[in-house]
């Protein structure tokens, strides 16, 4: 495999906190769990989904692991399916939930630009670039009417079934950052995808608008911070959207909750955080949660998913590729290292979509952009 051209950077690190060399410890605890398909299970044994397996490709790229890294986008070329979209769950190559999720599918975009960030490689994005406009095609076609992306479609032995018409908040701020990382990207060869700046004209209104459409799922604390992490909440709207659930979620010294009502806090939700933090200029408190949760890291570079307080004890007893994925490209945007490392700030995506509302009842916004709000 060419790994040409031979751009290099320097690896992340935050000091005080974490080192180059530790940051390359958990690239490599990445690359060590990936299975010889090029797959990045979530731990070895259990499942894939092309979200956290390209979480983990970005992660490794950021930490040296460019050979694994790029293995792992050649899975994804190899395993999406007719319709733009991977089976939800994978274990050890073999399908356990077919359904396509909206969200998983649309990450895939992030991922190739972000790769093209770090390495300049056009070859590559000739080769992707097929793979992520099928993949936002599939994306955009579940689009609901008031914005929201329906958050998967079911699969049967004849292909594409039942589409799931409820939208996911998470998920679908997910699929804001990648729908600006696609028009990037169609802007870079020179593909001009109008239907995805439109959808995500629509879906930024929601986000911003109408998160009371969206299914409630208020009790996980991904649906707090991710309108902010995904991009479509910026400047006083997103300080008070942190602010309002803070103390729900944050726990001193230790991390944040999975969910609100259970003792116990999980690192790669911690670092998004960190990174929603960032975003919106809260240097101060992002360094503080990521260095709140480094007692889930494990001298060899490894990550436990979470913590118990009450009980003193890690649980699940795994260490998972997410969560040290998550932490390097945390340790990347505090730093502000590689040439990737705004990906999360939005400083290298496409530009924020028209704001278009539809059947919803709100003044046409259609001229106005996020910018508005950052």
């Amino acid at each position: 495999m060419s790994l040409s051209p031979a751009r290099t950077w320097n690896l992340p690190a935050v000091d005080g906190v974490l080192t180059s060399e530790q940051v390359a410890d958990t690239a490599a605890s990445i690359a060590a769990m990936q299975e010889p398909s090029g797959a990045v299970p979530w731990t070895p044994g259990e499942k894939t989904d092309v979200w956290n397996h390209v979480e983990g490709a970005m992660a490794m790229l950021v930490g040296g692991q460019v050979e694994a890294a790029e293995r792992a986008y050649d899975w994804c070329a190899r395993t999406q399916r007719s319709d733009g979209s991977w089976p939800m769950e994978i274990v050890v190559g073999e399908i356990k939930d077919a359904s396509g999720e909206t969200n998983m599918s649309a990450y895939l975009a992030v991922g190739v630009w972000h790769h093209w960030l770090l390495r300049q490689d056009r070859a590559f994005v000739n080769r992707m670039w097929p793979v992520v406009r099928k993949a936002l095609d599939f994306v955009v076609g579940l689009q609901l009417p008031f914005g929201g992306i329906a958050w998967s479609q079911e699969w049967d032995e004849r292909g594409p079934a039942k589409v799931n018409e409820q939208a996911l908040l998470a998920g679908s701020s997910s699929i804001y950052q990648a729908l600006r990382a696609g028009v990037a990207l169609a802007e870079l060869v020179g593909d001009p995808q109008l239907d995805w700046e439109l959808a995500g004209g629509r879906l930024g209104h929601a986000l911003r608008r109408h998160r009371d459409q969206f299914l409630d799922k208020s009790e996980f604390s991904m649906d707090w911070y991710y309108p902010v992490l995904g991009g479509a909440v910026r400047g006083t709207a997103a300080v008070e959207l942190l602010e309002g659930k803070w103390d729900e979620f944050v726990v001193d010294g230790l991390g944040i909750r999975c969910v609100n009502n259970r003792p116990w806090v999980t690192g790669a939700e911690t670092c998004e955080l960190v990174m929603s933090l960032d975003a919106i200029g809260d240097h101060e408190r992002a360094l503080e949660q990521f260095v709140a949760m480094q007692h889930l890291r494990e001298d060899d570079g490894r990550y436990w998913t979470g913590w118990v307080w009450p009980d003193q004890v890690n649980w699940p007893h795994e260490h998972t590729t997410y969560t040290a994925a998550a932490v390097v490209l945390a340790a990347d945007e505090l730093s502000r290292t590689t040439p990737g490392s705004g990906i999360m700030r939005g400083d290298t995506l496409a530009a924020h979509f028209d704001e278009i509302a539809l059947e919803c009842g709100c003044p046409d916004r259609s001229a106005d952009r996020v910018s508005s709000h950052s």
